[in-house]
């Protein structure tokens, strides 16, 4: 299994510098090297990209634009010659974050987690479906999407709550909505995104899922009821 792996940097040195560390290990091919986010998002939508090694500070559009502008995220790889935006990579999942000048032996422990984690992907049971990747307390947990039943604001972190557990996640409610099918999960509050087909009963101000009372901010019932209509 090899991954498919986009570099994007604008500094001509260090893009190819990646792009040969790319080229050199044996489970990893370069689909293509950019300067900026938007060549590299037009790569992305038309092609399979499984990695995508990513430079922060750009021109025009940084790294953070980049990935706000994709519905659907391969897996990530920072590349940065500055810490300060370790804190918010977490935010967008991602799998390592390198700092320039990037040695090959810290390029090759990064790939290999991307490698695990994508066969861990592979390998997953596909009568659970659609899983994602969060990080909590320092670990990496697979999450099955029908499993999660609401996710709500705590802090400068998430809670999700599924079927059989929480896990308490760095990231922000808009970042982990775009992580999670349209049609299947409802922004209802600022403070909460709910699993549309765990939804036991609702009414003007609450929808219940199990026991729990879920606030719905004004106006969203009418996108619930539409949501549920649809589910059916």
């Amino acid at each position: 299994m090899k991954l498919n792996c986009v570099v994007v940097d604008d500094s001509t040195i260090q893009r190819i510098t990646i792009a040969k560390l790319v080229n050199e290990h044996p489970d990893l091919t370069l689909v293509g090297d950019f300067s900026n986010a938007s060549e590299a998002r037009n790569c992305i939508l038309n092609k399979s990209v499984d990695l995508l090694f990513l430079d922060i500070e750009m021109p025009v559009q940084s790294g953070f634009d980049l990935l706000d502008g994709l519905k659907t995220r391969p897996q990530i790889i920072f590349v940065s010659s500055k810490s300060d935006y370790a804190l918010k990579a977490f935010d967008y999942a991602a799998v390592d974050y390198l700092h320039k000048p990037v040695t090959k032996d810290r390029f090759n422990k990064a790939a290999q987690k991307a490698i695990d984690m994508q066969q861990l992907k592979k390998d997953g049971p596909e009568e659970e479906g659609e899983f994602i990747f969060v990080k909590s307390n320092l670990k990496n947990f697979k999450i099955f999407i029908t499993k999660i039943r609401w996710v709500e604001a705590f802090g400068d972190y998430i809670k999700i709550n599924t079927d059989e557990e929480t896990h308490l996640v760095l990231s922000t409610m808009k970042s982990f909505e775009n992580e999670l099918p349209e049609d299947k999960f409802l922004r209802v509050h600022k403070s909460y995104i709910i699993n549309i087909d765990k939804v036991d009963r609702f009414n003007s101000k609450f929808a219940e899922i199990g026991s729990t009372k879920i606030p719905l901010s004004r106006n969203k019932k009418e996108d619930l009821a539409n949501a549920l209509n649809k589910n059916q």
